[in-house]
C-alpha cells in the first residue's frame, strides 16, 4: 500500500467518524442553543441547566439515529477487514 492507499483510508475514516458522531452533536448543538436562548430570555444564570436537556437529547438522538451509526461504522469495519492483504503488503 502506497502513499495514496494510505491517504484514502485516512479520508474514509475520517468521513466514518464525522458520519457516526454529527447527527448527536448536531443534536447537542440545538438543544445547548435553545436552552442558552430560553436562559436568555428568562434571565436565568444556573449553570448546570443545560446539562440535563442536553444529555436527555443526545440520548434520545443515540436511540433514533443508532441504527444509522452502527450500519456507518459496520460498514467501515467490513471494507477495511476485507481490504486487510492490502495493508500488509
Amino acid at each position: 500500500m502506497g502513499q495514496q492507499g494510505v491517504m484514502d483510508f485516512a479520508r474514509e475514516a475520517l468521513l466514518t467518524v464525522i458520519l457516526a458522531s454529527g447527527p448527536l452533536l448536531l443534536v447537542a448543538l440545538i438543544v445547548g442553543l435553545l436552552v442558552s436562548i430560553f436562559q436568555t430570555i428568562t434571565s436565568i444564570q444556573d449553570q448546570t441547566l443545560s446539562f440535563v436537556p442536553k444529555i436527555l437529547a443526545v440520548f434520545l438522538a443515540l436511540i433514533v439515529f443508532g441504527n444509522f451509526i452502527g450500519a456507518t461504522v459496520l460498514d467501515f469495519f467490513t471494507v477495511t477487514i476485507e481490504s486487510m492483504q492490502q495493508f500488509i503488503r
